[in-house]
């Protein structure tokens, strides 16, 4: 064995290849040194999405543009919840595209070992380099709502000269995005983690995230809530994201410091316990999924 060490050491190799002993042991200079493939998994994300389908990349419009006709049918006229004075259409959507981006970032990491078993039991690349290509991927979709969202804001500011307050908190928004897609990723990958021995958790995962939509003010302003409820809410640390991304393109919705700080001290937490896990699972998950 110390012939073996020795035989090793003398060797120039570029690469070598152990197991994880540590939880600690995370080599994130992988993930830079891998850049490439980070960007190669994110086409193939985008291209294989909508392949086979007869609209293509036109169900990323699609999708919200229904779903936004549903709410105002649904939520505003019949249910006659409040939009706080904004029409329903850019309160209903602005919260769908915020909304979809974390959904999105939160169900494809959750599939981390499972949808990629195939290429994880061939050849070895840092394996965390697959949950951020889906996040990086999910951002080509949100900047394609996010202009439908703008397009709308635009036709009823200048067209039907609705009232808007634009305000500096614009700036925000691509921290925002950073801060939701760093919950999506950690989360994301607890789950993954823990699915590859439990598969029955995926459907939980599905119907929960169903039901966390409910949980966040995408249908509903915060202002709506009052007492435990409003507790209940702001507890969700996408509800503060939401408030303030809404608040920054429409001028409506809560702002505070607190809020946002919670949020992101969740995230950090989230995303460390969520990369811990996932180191300690990814060396071993082969002989179980």
């Amino acid at each position: 064995m110390h012939h073996q060490s020795q035989l090793v050491e003398s060797e120039n190799w570029s690469l070598i290849i152990k197991s994880k002993t540590s939880w600690f042991n995370l080599h994130l200079y992988d993930l830079w040194r891998y850049r490439d493939l980070i960007f190669m998994f994110v086409k193939r994300d985008f291209v294989s999405l909508y392949k086979q389908t007869i609209l293509g990349p036109l169900w990323f419009i699609i999708q919200p543009i229904l779903t936004t006709f549903m709410f105002v049918i649904i939520f505003n006229k019949i249910a006659g919840i409040s939009t706080n004075g904004i029409p329903s259409a850019l309160f209903y959507l602005s919260g769908l595209v915020i909304w979809n981006y974390f959904s999105t970032c939160l169900t494809t990491t959750a599939n981390t070992f499972t949808a990629n078993a195939g290429i994880f039991g061939k050849v070895y690349f840092p394996r965390l380099i697959v949950p951020l290509s889906s996040v990086l991927s999910a951002l080509i979709s949100f900047c394609i709502q996010l202009g439908i969202l703008l397009v709308l804001i635009g036709y009823y500011y200048f067209i039907l000269d609705v009232n808007i307050k634009f305000n500096p908190y614009v700036l925000f928004i691509p921290f925002l995005l950073l801060v939701i897609a760093l919950l999506g990723l950690g989360l994301g990958i607890i789950i993954s983690s823990v699915t590859t021995k439990y598969r029955d958790l995926v459907f939980l995962v599905t119907f929960g995230i169903q039901l966390l939509m409910y949980a966040t003010p995408i249908i509903y302003p915060l202002s709506f809530l009052s007492g435990k409820y409003k507790a209940f809410i702001l507890a969700n640390p996408i509800t503060p994201i939401v408030e303030i991304f809404r608040y920054s393109l429409l001028g409506v919705g809560e702002v505070n410091i607190w809020y946002i700080a919670y949020s992101i001290t969740f995230t950090l937490v989230t995303l460390f316990i969520g990369v811990l896990i996932f180191n300690k699972v990814e060396k071993s998950f082969m002989d179980v999924i």
